[in-house]
């Protein structure tokens, strides 16, 4: 506060000690929002493969929240398929889990895609251009190879609608059909550092961008 690096409701603050509603003004550090909800969590889970997205499954399978240590009502933003690894946020945020996963406010999403065989230049620029899904036209934001072995080859994609299945069916329509599917990032927010299976709390910060990016 000294240095001039908090700022509440867009003017700095000054006065150490000085006391806020938490429920309704805007604190930034070094220009980035903050998130002071006490009564707001916001998880990020390493999915495995094998758990159904959902709080409870009538099948009996194990889902994402047999994954999830905390005592508090959290809920998935969006959905990953069973056989789908990776990011995944949790959150009791009801306003933000709607704007993130609404189209309209097109919250990028990255994915690493492992399909057989060589992957060309021109089957990524296809999937920028779009492909001609069953629920129609779909089209990533960018698509580049990052790894080629032998018989596989990696594809990172990143997409802003998040249609159920929708990087394995795109894949697919252009021949190239999945065999193991991670999202490594949603917005702001990457994967790095959290083992499989396991979770951690959102830093202030990362909870103060999601909320920017989607203009809460």
């Amino acid at each position: 506060m000294r240095a001039g690096r908090v700022w509440v409701d867009g003017r700095p603050a000054t006065e150490l000690g000085m006391r806020v509603d938490a429920s309704t003004a805007r604190i930034e550090v070094d220009g980035r929002r903050v998130n002071v909800r006490a009564n707001h969590e916001y998880l990020l889970l390493n999915k495995p493969a094998g758990y159904v997205t959902t709080a409870a499954d009538p099948q009996g399978r194990p889902t994402v929240m047999d994954l999830v240590g905390t005592r508090a009502r959290v809920y998935p933003v969006g959905r990953l398929d069973a056989d789908t690894q990776g990011l995944l946020l949790l959150t009791n945020d009801g306003e933000l889990t709607h704007r993130l996963t609404h189209p309209r406010y097109q919250v990028p999403r990255t994915y690493l895609a492992e399909v057989r065989g060589p992957v060309s230049a021109e089957a990524c620029k296809r999937l920028v251009d779009g492909v001609r899904l069953d629920d129609g036209p779909a089209r990533a934001v960018s698509a580049n190879v990052v790894r080629r072995g032998k018989t596989r080859t990696q594809v990172e994609l990143v997409l802003t609608e998040g249609r159920k299945r929708e990087v394995r069916r795109m894949l697919e329509a252009i021949g190239y059909p999945v065999t193991k599917l991670v999202r490594t990032r949603f917005g702001p927010v990457d994967l790095r550092g959290v083992k499989a299976g396991t979770t951690r709390r959102l830093a202030p910060h990362e909870v103060g961008e999601l909320h920017r990016i989607v203009g809460l």
